[in-house]
């Protein structure tokens, strides 16, 4: 593995692509190349996230073939394993090898016995990708047999990193919803020089402008959107979350301003992305096709994010008698028998379809509804 400059280098180059507003599949185009430079490997699973369920929307792999997804969700949601992703998503380290979690003995995990060895697999590594305790996205770094398994100090390099993934994802998802969304809330995108000099915007931007006391034309910008751009210009290369700020508009709502770096053909920009302070989540208008009640949608999105029955009763402050009922109500309604076949069966009926049909993703991370 690299180390000193180099692996310094490497990871300044992952953090400035994560900083550059780049959507998806270009972001994971320019990471993946300086991944494996410092962590090889034989084969890798990549998928973004919905914050609000934890459940995959779109995936992406290297040498792992098409027919063994069914057989990882299979495990993941029906199967007893460890270093499952719910897990690990409430892991305060967030990445964790099989090995390490078996104690060096991979055939304790079904995963092992039934996926991964028959591939040719030996070593997983699991990384979420979280910031600010919202989790956007997974990666699955696989070994095969013949190969040595991670070491501490490649865990330690991924997880340096997860976290500018994160935000390079969810970045991406806001920068995409400035190009697509025309309802009257829609972000806002300011973009300014180097200098701080008003560059170009977005249709929407105009109206955001006005509600935060500047100018539609862009010819007054209001003082928030200079003073985040001058964070932007002083952040440490270290911290993994990008410069936002919550402000209250003129109308009484409350935006949520995030900057980031633009790199195009050389050139270095700011863009500014202007946002409702609380984009609206797919997963409630998923579950309502099934008839669930309101509080059946909270407890099933809970029961989606991994939290036992006690957990989801402490956080609603219920009893765990009032949880046990609403889930079964749930499982009647969606014809299933368990916890595991119920996050499965949200899975598979309505991310999957959705996943494979490219379906675009929202600003929240979830399905674009529509």
């Amino acid at each position: 593995m690299l180390t000193g400059p180099a692996l310094d280098n490497l990871a300044a180059a992952v953090v400035q692509a994560c900083r550059s507003g780049l959507d998806a599949d270009a972001l994971r185009a320019a990471v993946l190349p300086r991944l494996r430079k410092a962590v090889p490997i034989d084969a890798l699973w990549w998928a973004a996230a919905d914050p609000a369920t934890l459940l995959f929307t779109q995936s992406y792999r290297e040498e792992l073939p098409v027919e063994s997804g069914p057989y990882f969700v299979e495990n993941e949601f029906l199967h007893k394993d460890v270093n499952k992703w719910t897990e690990l998503a409430r892991d305060p380290a967030g990445v964790r090898t099989l090995m390490e979690a078996t104690d060096g003995n991979p055939a304790r995990s079904e995963r092992y016995r039934d996926i991964l060895a028959p591939l040719g697999l030996q070593d997983e590594l699991r990384a979420v990708l979280r910031v600010r305790d919202a989790c956007w996205g997974y990666v699955c770094l696989h070994r095969e047999a013949a190969q040595a398994t991670f070491s501490r100090d490649e865990a330690r390099f991924v997880q340096r990193l997860t976290p500018h993934l994160a935000e390079g994802l969810r970045t991406g998802l806001l920068r995409r919803a400035c190009d697509l969304e025309e309802t009257a809330d829609s972000p806002g995108l300011v973009i300014l020089g180097a200098d701080g000099a008003m560059a170009g915007m977005n249709d929407a931007a105009g109206r955001w402008l006005e509600d935060l006391g500047g100018r539609a034309d862009g010819s007054d910008l209001p003082i928030e959107i200079s003073a985040l751009a001058t964070r932007l210009r002083h952040l440490d290369a270290s911290t993994p979350a990008m410069p936002r700020l919550r402000v209250r508009a003129r109308t009484g709502r409350w935006a949520v301003l995030h900057a980031s770096w633009m790199y195009s053909r050389g050139d270095k920009a700011i863009s500014v992305i202007l946002e409702e302070a609380a984009p609206a989540e797919v997963a409630p208008v998923i579950m309502s096709a099934y008839g669930l009640t309101d509080r059946e949608t909270t407890i099933c999105g809970l029961v989606c994010q991994g939290l036992s029955t006690r957990q989801i009763a402490d956080r609603l402050h219920l009893t765990t008698d009032t949880v046990q009922d609403h889930l079964k109500s749930a499982f009647d309604k969606t014809g299933v028998h368990s916890r595991g076949e119920l996050v499965a069966t949200i899975l598979q009926r309505d991310y999957l379809p959705r996943a494979i049909a490219g379906v675009p993703l929202s600003r929240s991370g979830a399905f674009a509804v529509g």
